[in-house]
C-alpha cells in the first residue's frame, strides 16, 4: 500500500514538474523536489521499492533542472 502511495506522490510531482521545465518557472522545483523526497521517504517503509525509486528519479530530475537553471530559472 505504501508503495502505491509513494508512486502516486511521484506521479503527481512529475505532472506538476512539467511547467517547471519552461524558463522562469524553474523556481517551482524548490517546492517539488522536497515533495518527491517525501514520496521516497514514504516508499522507504514499503516492502517493495518501485515507488521509492520512481520518486528518487523525479527528485533527481528536478534537482538537475535546478542545477542547470542556477537555482532560479
Amino acid at each position: 500500500m505504501l508503495n502505491i502511495l509513494s508512486a502516486l506522490i511521484g506521479l503527481v510531482t512529475l505532472i506538476l514538474m512539467i511547467p517547471a521545465v519552461f524558463p522562469l518557472l524553474g523556481a517551482l522545483n524548490w517546492l517539488l523536489v522536497p515533495m518527491a523526497l517525501f514520496g521516497a521517504f514514504v516508499g522507504m517503509f514499503s516492502s517493495r521499492n518501485g515507488g521509492r525509486n520512481f520518486c528518487l528519479f523525479v527528485a533527481a530530475f528536478g534537482a538537475l533542472r535546478l542545477f542547470l537553471g542556477g537555482g532560479i530559472l
